[in-house]
């Protein structure tokens, strides 16, 4: 695919990226979804509500309750959720080693933060990318990944897909995105190339979001990439929140002397994944001491 080709029009995206010879078959149509994440109801938000409120206890249940999760810095995250200015966005980036990544880590956040609206309240939660092919695939899958504030992306589809305009409009209204910017589980844990869509997503968002990038260590033993698939208790988890990464520089050399918007995302997206490697190093060393206490 041409990676700098322009989208299809959003009524017909994600239908399109299945059409071509070249493109991803997209098995269960997810035009739907779009306009209602977009545009969300009064059901929805209801909805939304109690999804994100028993998965938000859940994950801490599993993860801090009944695993032993270490959790370095978290205070990076929870301050720029609590005091970043009302249309100041908040883009998080981390690693993906297992389905239960997301929303495992968000369990993390302590229960004073819950109370104050994060994990269980819908207008500051994330939005997150999954993949269409495992978490859409029918009506009833695809109306509680919505209402969880999930949106179907097509892997392979390029960066000018739906999933990658609508991370911008949120960003644009001041709201939390993640993104995986591996664009997938990891489970060889080797040195994946990042996607562009993350570079996408921070090139063409108005203000510079802050950028806070995650890395963390066993979250594959929790919840196994090979059957059988079942959610373990007593490991052993390392967490580290880094500090905010700084592209304004960046972002000003790139406005100042423009280049295409294809080595744009290029050049964001391998100094993303620079800083995000060496928090890798910090994570694991931390992890590697943990196991031996």
């Amino acid at each position: 695919k041409n990676m700098n080709s322009k989208p299809p029009s959003p009524a017909n995206g994600v239908a399109a990226a299945g059409a071509g010879a070249n493109q991803p078959f997209v098995p269960y149509n997810i035009d739907w979804i779009f306009p209602r994440l977009r545009r969300p109801s009064r059901l929805w938000h209801i909805a939304s509500t109690g999804v994100i409120g028993l998965v938000g206890f859940f994950s801490k249940i599993v993860i801090v309750w009944l695993n032993k999760a270490r959790v370095h810095n978290i205070e990076v995250l929870e301050n720029a959720l609590e005091n970043r200015p009302k249309d100041i966005p908040l883009l998080t980036v981390s690693n993906h080693h297992s389905c239960f990544d997301d929303p495992g880590m968000w369990g993390l956040l302590t229960l004073r933060l819950l109370k104050l609206r994060n994990v269980c309240n819908r207008n500051v939660i994330r939005w997150s990318m999954a993949a269409h092919d495992i978490c859409f695939t029918n009506k009833m899958h695809s109306l509680f990944f919505m209402y969880g504030k999930c949106i179907p992306v097509v892997r392979g589809g390029g960066v000018y897909q739906p999933a990658i305009d609508l991370c911008i409009e949120k960003l644009k209204l001041g709201h939390w995105v993640h993104v995986f910017p591996e664009g997938k589980v990891n489970m060889t844990k080797e040195d994946l190339r990042f996607k562009w869509g993350v570079g996408r997503i921070i090139y063409e968002t108005p203000i510079l979001p802050i950028i806070i990038p995650i890395w963390h260590v066993g979250m594959e033993t929790v919840l196994p990439n090979e059957p059988p698939y079942y959610l373990r208790t007593g490991k052993k988890l390392t967490y580290n929140f880094g500090q905010p990464i700084d592209l304004a520089s960046l972002m000003e050399s790139l406005r100042k002397d423009p280049v295409s918007e294809e080595q744009a995302r290029k050049l964001i997206t391998d100094r993303i994944q620079e800083e995000m490697m060496k928090l890798k190093e910090e994570t694991e060393r931390l992890h590697h001491d943990y196991l031996k206490s």
